[in-house]
């Protein structure tokens, strides 16, 4: 079975803080679940539409456009920043970016 091109890595910490861990046990749902998850909502539902429309140019070119492509690696990206931080894998709080 041929490698996939998506890889995801997070870096193991050599210690976290206690006081972050903390914080983002009790409130994590507010400081970082409200923010975040309001505009990753908003954005997947931009996102499932762009790949609606991009099933479709695919099936008729052949070829997935750039732009809606880096919207959604974008989107993904986000996602996963958000993840691994509220799953304690990381104390670096998670963007408002889908850049790399």
């Amino acid at each position: 079975m041929p490698d996939y091109p998506a890889k995801v890595t997070v870096d193991y910490p050599a210690s976290l803080s206690r006081g972050k861990l903390l914080l983002r046990t009790f409130f994590g749902w507010a400081y970082v679940g409200i923010p975040h998850g309001i505009c990753l909502g908003l954005m997947g539902i931009a996102a499932g539409f762009v790949m609606f429309i991009a099933w479709w140019i695919v099936l008729f070119t052949g070829k997935y456009p750039k732009g809606m492509f880096d919207f959604v690696l974008g989107y993904y990206r986000w996602g996963m920043r958000v993840g691994a931080y509220m799953g304690f894998m990381t104390d670096v709080y998670p963007p408002f970016s889908g850049k790399e």
